[in-house]
């Protein structure tokens, strides 16, 4: 079964590597035939130490890791893995630009490090566009040292047609979860926009909605980490996709959500999303997924109150909103929920997800069939 399973997934994927110089790398950068989506340039966010460390590796000959290529049907490249050092090479060379405009960027200037603490206020070329240090300041990489750098090779691994696009998908994942730039959300909003970029658009506008910012009762740090994001992610999925237990919990988010967005179905899901968070707002406001206890609301909004109350009014919305007191309906019903003895149930600690959403999900919707 192992071995049957190996030799199909085998089957999708097509690879092939070159060994390239910076210089090539830049080049097909220039010419557009290196693609870096707009939307993952602006997590480009290595710190001035990290760019010179790279910088200082390349100097010393130390070899840079491989980055990972997608081929697209117009044979470009789609850069997967690598968006740190490829974009800290083209922002030092001066090439890189920005992601909303395609107006090039300041070229970074670097810092000393361990081995070369000379860097200190080197540039690639002397300009005034760099703020904090003024041009008669900063110190111009040595011409044979540029060279040098163009010259340094750089495994470039490729994905290549007809390799499928979930495999694309999964490789992006594996290959950026183990490092710093992004969290598990921000990993799976780039599968989203890599799957379908106006489906992405589309949910930036419900994450944001008042309602279920309320409701959710996100923090602004938590906003920053994308925890809204993810809540938004559960709720799309779990509201339009059955859960069939095989998938750990993440995988099969993942794996909902690139559905979704090929399937793009964005004018039913933007309806029953804000009609959901409408009703839970107007009716208890930031304490909706809370626990009632004696009447009163505390603690935390936890994600087995999500599944049960959340997506069960989703999946019922439409007879929910054909009531005459839809309102009514849904306070009883909370209130009658926390209750309940059941519930209970899908609050115990240390329940796996995989479990808990084999519960929450059918409950919830069965719990607030109207």
């Amino acid at each position: 079964m192992i071995t049957d399973e190996i030799e199909k997934a085998q089957r999708q994927v097509k690879t092939d590597a070159y060994q390239m110089s910076v210089g090539e790398i830049v080049n097909m950068y220039k010419e557009g035939e290196l693609v870096i989506n707009p939307d993952f340039q602006r997590l480009f966010r290595w710190e001035v130490g990290q760019k010179s460390k790279l910088i200082e590796s390349i100097l010393l000959g130390i070899p840079v890791p491989s980055i990972f290529v997608f081929e697209k049907e117009d044979s470009k490249w789609e850069l997967i893995d690598g968006l740190q050092r490829i974009s800290t090479l083209l922002e030092f060379m001066g090439l890189l630009r920005a992601p909303e405009t395609n107006v090039l960027l300041p070229p970074s200037i670097l810092e000393g490090t361990t081995y070369l603490p000379s860097l200190h206020n080197v540039v690639w070329e002397r300009v005034d566009q760099i703020n904090e240090v003024p041009a008669e300041q900063q110190n111009e990489l040595e011409k044979h040292l540029q060279l040098s750098i163009r010259r340094s090779r750089i495994t470039v691994e490729i994905l290549k047609r007809p390799s499928s696009n979930n495999t694309k998908y999964d490789l992006f994942q594996r290959l950026n979860a183990g490092g710093t730039p992004a969290n598990p959300q921000e990993l799976r909003n780039c599968v989203v926009i890599m799957a379908n970029s106006g489906y992405f658009q589309f949910m930036k506008i419900l994450a944001v909605n008042k309602d279920f910012l309320a409701v959710s009762g996100v923090t602004p740090d938590q906003i920053e980490k994308q925890k809204h994001f993810e809540l938004l992610s559960r709720f799309l999925v779990h509201t339009y996709v059955d859960y069939d237990g095989n998938l750990d919990v993440e995988e099969f988010i993942d794996q909902g959500l690139i559905n979704l967005a090929i399937e793009n179905k964005t004018n039913e899901a933007e309806s029953c999303f804000n009609a959901t968070f409408a009703l839970l707002s107007s009716v208890y406001g930031g304490d909706a997924l809370r626990r009632i206890t004696g009447g009163v609301a505390s603690g935390r909004v936890g994600l087995a109150a999500f599944e049960c109350i959340a997506i069960g009014i989703a999946r019922n919305i439409k007879h929910i909103c054909a009531l005459k007191e839809p309102k009514l309906f849904i306070q009883k019903r909370i209130e009658d929920f926390w209750k309940s003895s059941e519930f209970n149930q899908f609050f115990t600690a240390g329940t796996r997800g995989t479990t808990r959403i084999q519960k929450t999900i059918p409950y919830g919707q069965n719990w607030f069939a109207a």
